[in-house]
């Protein structure tokens, strides 16, 4: 669709903004053409709820039920699992995964699904790894070292921790993991 702009100021903003786009969104040419693209543009709040969705949507197409919990400590009952869900989509700057607002709630598995332009990878870890400090790739959110509240897990995409390899890197590890 050609936009034609009659006014001159108008036409002349038009060029210098787009004159400037290549420099400012340079990071975000690694998600042309991505199914995924449009969930970078949402507001953050709309991301996990979207992430939220996605897992739910996907585990419902491979057959196992998913329930809304009735309290806000878990997202969903999947499998008769509480589950609480956190979504990521590629940080284009360095490439990594950064689940965050990882708290000790009441679930027993924590589903993380990180979205790249290209592909999605997912793990379904035991609330019981999640009370283990793992620097420097799992630790405090807030508060430096001494932080409690909340955690976050933050990772190359591509060389995910060890520790996560029995807990999924593949969609098809957490369904063989949700049906055990």
């Amino acid at each position: 669709m050609d936009i034609k702009f009659t006014d001159p100021d108008v036409r002349l903003v038009v060029e210098l903004a787009t004159s400037k786009e290549a420099s400012y969104a340079e990071g975000d040419l690694m998600w042309v053409g991505s199914p995924f693209r449009w969930i970078k543009a949402r507001p953050s709040r709309q991301i996990g709820k979207i992430g939220e969705e996605l897992v739910a949507d996907w585990c419902s197409s491979k057959g196992f039920k998913v329930e809304r919990s009735r309290d806000s400590d878990a997202d969903r009952i999947i499998s008769g699992h509480r589950i609480e869900i956190k979504f990521s989509t590629l940080w284009t700057e360095n490439k990594i995964y950064k689940f965050q607002q990882i708290r000790d709630q009441k679930y027993d598995f924590c589903f993380c699904i990180g979205v790249s332009p290209f592909d999605v990878h997912a793990w379904l870890i035991p609330k019981t790894e999640l009370r283990k400090d793992r620097p420097p790739t799992f630790g405090p959110q807030h508060g430096g070292s001494a932080g409690t509240d909340t955690k976050w897990l933050s990772f190359e995409a591509d060389s995910p921790p060890s520790w996560l390899k029995p807990f999924g890197g593949r969609l098809s590890d957490v369904a063989r993991i949700l049906k055990a």
